[in-house]
C-alpha cells in the first residue's frame, strides 16, 4: 500500500478547493490550478482536510493513489506558496540576465543564448545564479532542465550550467607522460 497515499493533505489558510466531475480546482494568493481526478480514486474533504481512498485494490488503483496524491498536493503548496529552482553558472565570463519574459545566457558560445519564459514562470538573478519561481512544480522544473540544457557542466572542470544543490562527478584529466 502506497504510503504516500494514505497521507492527508491540510488545506493552508487563504486557499480554496472546489471539487468538480472530474476535476479539482485550487485556488490561491498565487493563481488557480487544476488537477484532474482519476476514476480508481475517492477524494473526500473533511475539516480543511482532504483525504484520498482507492476505490478497489485493482494494480490501476495502486499505481494511481499516491501519484493522485502528490499532484493535489503540489498545486496546493504552488497557490499558497510557490516553487523555485535555482541554477548556477560555472565558468570564466558566463553571466545571465532577465530582460521582461526573456533569459540572456552569455555561457560560452560566439553569441548569446536567449530563452523565453512560459507564462507563470519568473526568474531572477543573483551574481552568477538564476532562480526560475512559479506556482507549476513540474512547469518550473522542466524551465530549469530546459536552461541547463544550453551549457551542461562537464566533467573535467564543471564549467556550464548546473542546478545549485547539483554534485558533479568529476573525473581527473590525462596524466603526464613518463
Amino acid at each position: 500500500m502506497s504510503r504516500i497515499g494514505k497521507l492527508p493533505i491540510t488545506i493552508p489558510e487563504g486557499v480554496e478547493v472546489n471539487f468538480h466531475d472530474t476535476k479539482i480546482e485550487v485556488k490561491g494568493p498565487k493563481g488557480t490550478q487544476t488537477v484532474y481526478k482519476h476514476a480508481k480514486i475517492n477524494y473526500t474533504e473533511q475539516d480543511n482536510t482532504i483525504y484520498l481512498t482507492r476505490v478497489d485494490n485493482s494494480a490501476e488503483a495502486k499505481r494511481q493513489y499516491g501519484l493522485r496524491r502528490t499532484l493535489l498536493n503540489n498545486a496546493v503548496r504552488g497557490v499558497k506558496d510557490g516553487f523555485e529552482k535555482g541554477l548556477e553558472l560555472v565558468g570564466v565570463g558566463y553571466k545571465v540576465t532577465v530582460e521582461d519574459k526573456k533569459v540572456v545566457l552569455n555561457v560560452g558560445y560566439s553569441f548569446p543564448m536567449e530563452y523565453n519564459l512560459p507564462e507563470g514562470i519568473d526568474a531572477r538573478v543573483e551574481g552568477n545564479r538564476l532562480f526560475i519561481s512559479g506556482m507549476d512544480k513540474q512547469q518550473v522544473g522542466e524551465v530549469a532542465a530546459q536552461i541547463r540544457k544550453i551549457r551542461k557542466p562537464e566533467p573535467y572542470k564543471g564549467k556550464g550550467i548546473k542546478y545549485i544543490d547539483e554534485e558533479l562527478l568529476r573525473k581527473a584529466g590525462k596524466s603526464a607522460k613518463k
